[in-house]
């Protein structure tokens, strides 16, 4: 059975690989996330384009030391209207995020990756669209009194399959994308991979 390797200690996504009977096993790439934004940014690329070349940073970082076997590396990202929120280093800067994102749409970036031996062999990139609800900000704090740590750097400040939903008053897209892993195409792919 075909069997691939995890670029990522995201628990979410490997409930997701798992949920889907996809043989995996765990090996994170370490890539520092920051200082690849930092550079990118200032080249002034679009979100989408730091979500894809974090992807496949990730996955052929770990490729490079597992001959022969296929490796996936994710990435998402937010998009408000141009700009990329990345996930907050503490709650302070997560009630800044939320605060941001209030009553607006934006969209969740997810891109996955697919190498061996170091290379990509095949990428996808799928974007959903959340529009927020207005709220206040003792709501908004309260909101984040209910979050673990664990949950709140995990998931780009909210949880869409827990507490997180209840944020919003639209959400178009598929929900594993939000996750950081649109599982279907990868499906796709692993199943007609030779």
């Amino acid at each position: 059975m075909l069997k691939i390797i995890l670029a990522s200690k995201s628990k979410v996504r490997k409930k997701i690989l798992d949920d889907n009977d996809i043989l995996n096993e765990v090996k994170p790439s370490n890539v520092d996330e920051d200082v690849v934004k930092l550079s990118l940014l200032k080249e002034k690329v679009s979100p989408e384009i730091i979500s894809k070349n974090l992807a496949e940073l990730k996955a052929n970082k770990v490729s490079n030391k597992h001959v022969d076997d296929l490796v996936l590396g994710a990435d998402s990202v937010i998009d408000l209207e141009g700009e990329l929120i990345s996930k907050p280093n503490n709650r302070n800067e997560a009630l800044e995020i939320l605060k941001k994102l209030n009553g607006k749409k934006h969209h969740l970036i997810s891109s996955v990756c697919i190498s061996k031996n170091g290379s990509m062999i095949w990428n996808h990139t799928d974007r959903a669209l959340l529009t927020m609800k207005k709220m206040t900000e003792e709501e908004l704090k309260k909101y984040l009194l209910k979050i673990s740590d664990e949950a709140l750097y995990a998931y780009n400040v909210y949880q869409i399959e827990g507490q997180g939903r209840d944020l919003f008053s639209s959400i178009d897209g598929n929900e594993n994308t939000i996750m950081g892993l649109p599982i279907e195409k990868i499906k796709k792919y692993l199943d007609n991979y030779k």
